[in-house]
């Protein structure tokens, strides 16, 4: 996984960007009619109901565009909200709110929905070893805060991006020739560039699961579409061999019966590619 310090450059990459985007070379609107030295104050409304996602990053935001804005938490990350909850209130250069405030609704409106799957997920697997797990199924550019809504929805985070995990899927088994080919070419890479990555391969069949054992080194077996049969055989034959994770179109009706087959880990990009934005909205007052 990615360290801290590479997560911060991540959102502090997010943030440039979105404003470059958003504001260009002025927010003429709040220019043309707001004087420089205005103050004001506003809050976070909520108007929906799940789990609040976004509010730490809100702050970075506001912090960027102005670092003498005050900003007052109400209702920290990961906590459930309500209509009409207040998440916060921010004071300052009236300017400066109105420069910040669409990307703090845009991010927290994003980053509170998949909180909330996230949660409902978490609360499916209730009772089991199970654990849930992002995907890289992410909108492009944001995928640091769509993963930080994941876990503030108390689900766990997969690989970051392509370079910090090693996941050979059916195309990569394909064109290197066959699994053993594929995990053996992995490793001599590895060794020769000495990077120390954790592999994960993907089985599509029981025959694959076997040919995977007989490799070492693997980290992690991912089931990729099996059933709930198949995916009870693996799991025995896997044993404590291999880490096991279950993929492959599940969501919310199926999700507990893969967790009762033993796998260790579900992954599911529905987390982060099928949420509805939750209602949010930063008002004056």
């Amino acid at each position: 996984m990615i360290s801290a310090e590479k997560f911060e450059e991540e959102l502090e990459i997010i943030i440039a960007n979105a404003i470059r985007e958003d504001v260009g070379d002025g927010d003429h609107s709040s220019l043309a009619c707001i004087p420089e030295s205005a103050e004001g104050r506003a809050h976070l409304l909520v108007k929906d109901e799940g789990i609040l996602a976004g509010v730490d990053f809100a702050r970075r935001v506001f912090t960027y565009v102005d670092p003498t804005l005050k900003m007052e938490v109400l209702i920290p990350d990961g906590e459930a909200v309500k209509y009409g909850d207040i998440a916060f209130q921010i004071f300052g250069s009236s300017q400066s709110i109105l420069k910040a405030e669409r990307l703090v609704l845009n991010a927290m409106q994003r980053m509170s929905a998949i909180a909330t799957k996230t949660q409902e997920y978490v609360a499916l697997l209730e009772g089991t070893k199970t654990q849930i797990l992002d995907t890289r199924k992410t909108t492009p550019g944001i995928r640091a805060l769509e993963k930080w809504a994941v876990k503030i929805g108390g689900g766990k985070n997969h690989r970051f991006a392509l370079y910090d995990m090693i996941m050979l899927k059916d195309n990569h088994i394909d064109f290197a020739g066959g699994i053993s080919k594929a995990i053996r070419k992995t490793q001599a890479y590895l060794k020769e560039k000495d990077r120390d990555l954790k592999i994960i391969v993907e089985a599509r069949n029981l025959d694959e699961v076997a040919q995977i054992l007989e490799e070492k080194g693997v980290h992690r077996i991912l089931l990729d579409n099996f059933s709930y049969e198949d995916t009870r055989e693996a799991v025995a034959l896997i044993g404590n061999k291999s880490q096991t994770e279950s993929s492959g179109g599940i969501n919310e009706n199926t999700l507990r019966a893969y967790a009762e087959c033993g796998v260790d880990y579900i992954s599911s990009g529905a987390l982060t590619h099928s949420v509805k934005n939750k209602d949010l909205s930063l008002k004056a007052y």
